[in-house]
């Protein structure tokens, strides 16, 4: 029987693998075996990776079966013999693509050194494509011809995802087989301790052993601790006993030897007070006073001012001689209204004035000795002295000079509590009380309150002097309104005050008789204002005489038992009201 025809060969051809090998899947790498004698360890930062061959192309293998004979194969079961083999094609290398780096931003200083994943090795190049068809071959045939079948395909690199598929490279290289990190590395790991030779000092001399620190012995620390408790709980128990028993500090016994005058200041503390007891030999010491003074609550309201105490005396006598009001000295209270000279009252009665009140606050009986000041002496003081130097205030000193010597002080003295101290001379007492008093004039707003006022500040203080004399508070700033609208308008002011004054008396009506004497205070025959100040104004007059109330009154008159008066602008209403006054028992 006739051989059955050879099949015709497809124009395509069968790849075998000419060896076995794992089949490499999308995204796996081939890693470089390690270097001989490096141990398997991790190559150090900085390092090149080693260099990797390039891979061979895989040869074709024709799937046919061999003869038994030298000579050229026969094929079998009408499978035709292949042609020869062709070189294979192989596309042009691609680069390797590099990443693209972006510019760090400018930094004011680089940061540290960051682990770096080391740059994946390049990929292995791809097989050309071949276009012509694979015959493809049953299972059957394979098993018949002894043919091995074709490998997995793999996938072509499609550029599009190149930078995923470079990714994937960049995690496989994460690993701690690849990771580059010289802190973990140790160049000596295969070297033993016992090898390495031993540290030595260069350039300097080794030092000297330490000495052997002392032991402190606990029993002497023990003791240490023991005394400073000692000490503390006696300070503490010591201190506490003078507190609770009163005992710890020096103190006097009895009521006392010589006089002394010790002065207490505005806001002394008990503190204060009783230092300067101890610094005058009142007291032994502090302690003694002011354990006296804490069953004593007069202490706290003490006033200022100088109090005569004996040297020597016990804590208890001095804190009750202090709280007595007899003990204290040199006291002196100007009243408003007050003048120099005293004033005879309609009873026959004597109201001093100040220099009498200067006179008696300077008297005191020190050891004996009386301190009184006559009030001759201080009335020649006040005619004589220089008024600069004797405290007058500069404002006052021009229109002061040109009254009558025995009146160049009057209204200077403003009225208030002083303090004398009892052993000074007559120059000395007034030289201290108008400088106080100068003070009190500042504080009141002299002189500037006289500003506005057509006045000068003296003439201010003697239009305040009158008010002062000629009403009651309630009335100040229309007596003072009825001043200035007599001076304006060239009418004599006409005030009983003025003449009373130069006759030391203190009502506020004048006899006919009285009116027709002549003098420098007359204002019934004089016009305009007196020489000087007629009384000691308080702040409220002279506020009056700086700020006077409104109106066109030019009379006035006592109305009112109360020592109101009644205003009138004309004539008519004044008599009006001088009948009234006289119905009321006013005068």
């Amino acid at each position: 029987m006739p051989p059955e025809p050879a099949q015709p060969r497809s124009a395509g051809r069968r790849r075998l693998r000419e060896e076995d090998e794992p089949v490499r899947r999308e995204g796996e790498l081939r890693m470089p075996p390690p270097r001989e004698g490096s141990g398997g360890r991790r190559r150090l930062r900085g390092e090149e990776p080693p260099s990797r061959p390039e891979p061979a192309p895989p040869r074709r293998r024709h799937r046919y079966v061999e003869a038994d004979d030298d000579s050229l194969a026969t094929p079998e079961l009408g499978v035709p013999a292949p042609p020869e083999p062709q070189p294979p094609r192989r596309a042009p290398a691609r680069p390797p693509v590099q990443p693209v780096r972006r510019p760090r931003a400018e930094s004011p200083a680089p940061p540290p050194p960051a682990r770096r994943r080391p740059t994946p090795p390049p990929a292995p190049p791809q097989p050309p494509p071949d276009d012509r068809p694979t015959e493809v071959i049953d299972a059957g045939q394979v098993a018949r011809y002894g043919l091995e079948p074709d490998p997995e395909p793999v996938p072509e690199f499609d550029d599009r995802d190149r930078s995923r598929d470079r990714d994937d490279e960049y995690e496989s290289f994460a690993d701690d087989e690849f990771y580059d990190d010289y802190y973990d590395e140790d160049e000596y790991a295969e070297y033993d301790d016992e090898d390495r030779a031993a540290p030595e000092r260069i350039g300097e001399e080794p030092p000297d052993e330490p000495r052997p620190r002392r032991k402190r012995s606990k029993r002497a620390f023990g003791w240490i601790a023991a005394v400073l408790v000692i000490v503390v709980v006696g300070g503490a128990a010591w201190f506490g006993a003078q507190e609770l028993l009163g005992f710890g500090y020096d103190d006097f016994e009895g009521t006392g030897e010589s006089d002394v005058l010790v002065e207490v200041a505005d806001g002394d503390s008990t503190n204060a007070i009783a230092t300067k007891m101890t610094q005058a030999g009142v007291v032994a010491s502090q302690k003694a006073f002011t354990k006296a003074a804490e069953d004593e609550n007069k202490v706290r309201s003490i006033q200022p001012g100088y109090y005569q105490m004996k040297t020597k005396m016990s804590g208890s006598s001095a804190v009750g001689k202090l709280v007595d009001p007899a003990s204290r000295k040199g006291v002196l209270q100007i009243r408003g209204g007050t003048q120099l000279d005293d004033i005879v009252q309609p009873d026959g009665k004597t109201t001093d004035g100040v220099f009498a009140l200067l006179s008696k606050s300077s008297c005191a009986t020190v050891n004996g000795a009386s301190t009184c000041v006559p009030v001759e002496e201080l009335r020649k003081v006040s005619e004589t002295a220089d008024l600069a130097t004797l405290g007058v205030p500069d404002w006052a000193v021009e229109g002061a000079s040109k009254v009558e010597p025995k009146r160049r002080i009057e209204g200077l003295i403003q009225p208030g509590v002083y303090d004398v101290k009892p052993g000074w001379d007559a120059t000395q007492l007034l030289t201290e009380v108008l400088k106080a008093s100068t003070t009190r004039l500042q504080a009141a707003g002299l002189p500037k309150l006289a500003d506005g006022t057509g006045k000068s500040p003296y003439e201010l203080l003697v239009i305040a002097s009158i008010v002062e004399r000629e009403g009651v508070q309630q009335d100040f700033t229309k007596i003072a309104r009825v001043i200035y609208n007599r001076l304006e308008d060239n009418m004599r002011l006409e005030m009983d005050s003025t003449i009373n004054y130069v006759l030391d008396r203190p009502i506020v009506t004048t006899t006919p008789e009285d009116r027709e004497k002549a003098g420098a205070y007359n204002t019934y025959q004089n016009k305009g204002l007196t020489p000087g100040p007629i009384s000691s104004p308080s702040k409220e007059a002279i506020d009056a005489a700086a700020k006077p109330a409104e109106g066109a009154i030019l009379f006035f008159v006592k109305c009112e038992k109360n020592g109101l008066s009644c205003f009138a602008e004309t004539l008519d209403e004044h008599n009006q009201n001088k009948n009234l006054a006289r119905e009321r028992g006013a005068y």
